[in-house]
Order: structure tokens, then sequence, then C-alpha cells
């Protein structure tokens, strides 16, 4: 069996249509939903972007024990596994901070294609970069994006120099001249939908016609009272423009699969990182930077719940409720390729998932950013319950993030904040906190995250963090 894994970063499930959507065009996407399993359940395990690709690439949590970082050497790697069985790997990536400055995901694969240009990529120096088209304070690293991306794509004059555009248009190249390898391993990264979101206008024009106002395209990770209601709305029909370009380039990509008759012997696997906050709890971005530094923000189910599509041949379509998390996609590779298990992996197969031969895979799912951090929401979601569990804080010490863009920060600290638990079930907006109300429930949520971080090896003084006397 072959695998093709594509991830298209900041992908929020609840702005597609095959998970409800009704109002932004993923016909591609959706049709592949349509002929392939649909996880109802899945969540991030390791938060954000270059830890989500650690967990994928590792089979590992690697939230309990490293920050935003390189790939270290003495890491077990997907690709390098399936090599005991003669894959063939390649990578074709546009997220760049896997890539710079020695992070080296690449390690491992026979090959690699770095589309480049993307947010802080240092690629380009020339042209001067235009103006910006709103108030330079409501942009996130105004210098940066002016330096760096801005510059970047001064280039682009069709639909097709977009990145996920280029991405995907080099997968499918790759796909023409390999699809009659014996097996191969073929992972695809874009990082569209992630602001800066520069979407064709005709996309744009899809959502908000005729707005002439400030287009805030790379906003603040902040409270969203710095933008009008107006200049909200057109930052939401920003990024879902960028979600329908996505849509239509991986369908390309699927489409080319399809072509080549590689449904017939390969596992498909679109999904994504993380979501995004619009407004929703009256926040824009998936955490607040300012002065004081970086500060986490609960994983809110905008954030956490994200969409898992798995094509399997010889497997039925269906709707999947068993619980998913990135670092499951490891050894349930691995599995189906028929490659012993590395003693290093932390995932759990849901290949009998996947089979129908099992309904269930985890019991819960824990998300959470760098354990080690000032202070730290982890996430523990149950059926119907969601609890977030911030850990004790580290007041004395001075603490280096480079989460969210691949920048030195350092994390704000602040006060203890109170732990809060939402009932899905009648609260899917998490309007309600009701920890007050649940103790037992809080208690046994806490438990589930101790057991599951001593299951997986994790430091004693990382657990410690969140034991309650």
């Amino acid at each position: 069996m072959n695998f093709i894994i594509i991830i298209s970063d900041t992908l929020r499930r609840d702005h597609l249509g095959c998970y409800g959507n009704r109002w932004i065009s993923t016909p591609n996407i959706d049709r592949f939903a349509a002929t392939s399993l649909l996880f109802e359940n899945a969540y991030s395990a390791s938060f954000p972007t270059v830890p989500h690709r650690r967990d994928v690439l590792t089979g590992r949590f690697t939230a309990s024990y490293t920050p935003w970082a390189p790939l270290s050497h003495d890491e077990v790697v997907l690709p390098e596994v399936l090599r005991q069985k003669d894959y063939l790997s390649m990578m074709i990536c546009d997220c760049p901070h896997i890539l710079e400055n020695g992070y080296h995901y690449d390690r491992g694969f026979d090959g690699f294609e770095w589309i480049r240009g993307q947010e802080s990529d240092r690629w380009k120096t020339w042209p001067e970069a235009p103006a910006e088209q709103c108030d330079p304070a409501k942009i996130r690293n105004a210098e940066g994006m002016r330096r760096r991306h801005r510059r970047n794509v001064a280039w682009w004059r069709h639909e097709s120099d977009t990145f996920v555009a280029r991405t995907m248009a080099e997968t499918c190249r790759w796909l023409e001249d390999n699809y009659r390898r014996e097996n191969f391993f073929l992972y695809v990264d874009t990082f569209d939908p992630h602001e800066p979101w520069d979407a064709p206008r005709w996309y744009v024009e899809m959502y908000d016609p005729g707005y002439d106002g400030e287009v805030v395209d790379y906003p603040l990770y902040a409270r969203t009272d710095f933008l009008t209601r107006r200049e909200l709305r057109h930052a939401r029909a920003l990024y879902a423009a960028e979600v329908t370009l996505v849509d239509r380039w991986v369908g390309r990509a699927l489409e080319k699969i399809a072509d080549l008759g590689l449904f017939e012997n390969t596992m498909v696997m679109v999904t994504t990182d993380h979501g995004f906050l619009h407004g929703e709890h009256g926040i824009m971005g998936k955490s607040l930077i300012g002065p004081d530094g970086l500060s986490y923000i609960p994983l809110y189910e905008e954030i956490n719940h994200i969409p898992l599509l798995v094509h399997v041949p010889g497997c039925e379509p269906d709707v999947k409720k068993a619980v998913g998390q990135p670092m499951d996609c490891m050894r349930t590779s691995l599995g189906l390729a028929g490659i012993k298990q590395p003693e290093t992996v932390h995932g759990r197969s849901f290949a009998d998932v996947l089979k129908g031969k099992a309904d269930q895979h985890r019991s819960f799912a824990v998300s959470s950013p760098y354990m080690g951090g000032a202070s730290v929401p982890a996430t523990v979601v149950a059926g119907r319950w969601a609890g977030v569990l911030w850990s004790a804080t580290k007041e004395a010490e001075s603490v280096e993030d480079r989460a969210v863009d691949g920048l030195a920060k350092t994390q704000a600290t602040g006060q203890r904040m109170k732990d809060m638990l939402f009932d899905l079930k009648g609260d899917v907006r998490q309007q309600k906190n009701v920890a007050a109300r649940h103790p037992r429930v809080m208690g046994g949520l806490r438990r589930k995250m101790l057991a599951f971080l001593e299951e997986i090896g994790a430091d004693e003084e990382i657990v410690a963090r969140w034991r309650r006397e």
C-alpha cells in the first residue's frame, strides 16, 4: 500500500461542507469525504504548527517534552522506518517553519521540494513591497510582513502563482513521474489557509462583494476590539476565500490521484493541525501576542476539533465516531504496511477502525501547547465533556517560545488561570464554564490526562504541574 498525507494548515473543520458548513464552497474536499472515512472526533495533539508535524512524523505526543523546535537527530521518523520495506518517500511543502532555520523536518525523506515564500520565509530581496492595505497597527509583525511575505508575493499575476497552487501542481508532477513505483510515501504540506490571507480577488468577492474598507489580512492575535465589525466580517471572508482556494487545488491533486488509478492501492489522508478563532470568544487568532509576550488561550473547539478524512482501498465510505489524533498516523501507516513498530511511538493504530473491525479507538483526547511552558492550558475531551486544565505557572522563570510564527517571544506568565469545563452536548460553542458544578467530571478528566502522561513516559516535572493535592 502507498501512503499520501495532505496537510492544510489552519483548516477549520466547521468551514468544510462535509462537516456541515453551508456558506463556503468546498466541493472537491466534500467529494473526497463522500468516498472516504470521515472522522467526527479527530482532535489536535501537540499545538501548534511545528509540534503538530513532529507528532505526525514521529508518532509521539511531542508537547510532553519539546517546544516549537528543530527536529532532533535521534528521533525516529516515519519515512526512515518505511524504508525497511523499500518505500520511496517524498516531501512537497510550502510551510516554511519545518524547513527554515535548520529545523530539518525533511530528514529521512528521499527527496523534498520546498515551495518558497510563505509568511516569514527569507526568500526575495526585490521588489519593494507594496504598501499595507490597512493601518499597520492592526497587522502582526507588520515590518516583517513587508520585508518578507509582501515582497515574496509581489510577482504574482495568476491563481497558479499562489502557494497552494504551486504545491499541488508539484504534487501532480511528482505523482505522474512516480505512480508506478512499488511502494511510496508522499507527504504534502500546504500552509494555506493560514494567514496572510491572499486568495485571488474573485474568491474574496464570493463572500464579501463590494467591500472597500481596510483589508486586515494578517491580523493581530488579540481581542477583536482592534477591528470594526465590518473589518472583522471581511477578515472572515478573506479566510473563507483561502479555504475555497485550498479546495480547488487540493481537488487537482485528488483528481490526479484518481486519474493515475492510485485510489486502488493508496491510503490518502486529508487533515490539518488546528483551527483559528475569527471573533469567537472575543479573540482573533489562536493565542494572544502583546507587549508582555505570548499567552496561550484555551484550545476551544474552533481550534482543537479538526477534520480527518481517510481513503483506504477496499473500505466502504463511512462516518467514524472514534477519537483520533495526529500521533496515531505513524502507527496506523506502519501497521498497514506490515512494518514492526518502533518502541518510541506513543500513538495508537486506528487501522481496525478504518477496516470496520472496531468502532472505538481512544476514549479521550489530550491536546496542548508545550507542557513545559510558563502557563499551559491542556485540553482533555472525553465524550460530551471538554476540560481545560491549566498547569501551575512558572512565575520566576522567563520562558522563550517561538510558537505560531517562528519568532522568539517571551511567554507571559500572569496569574494562575482557572480550570474550565464545557458540556459539548448542550454548549458546543463553549459559552458556559460549568467546572464548579461538576467537580467529579473535572477530577476524572484530570486523572485521564495524568494517566496518559505517565503511560507515554513524560518527565515527572511535567506531570507534577497538573497534579492537585
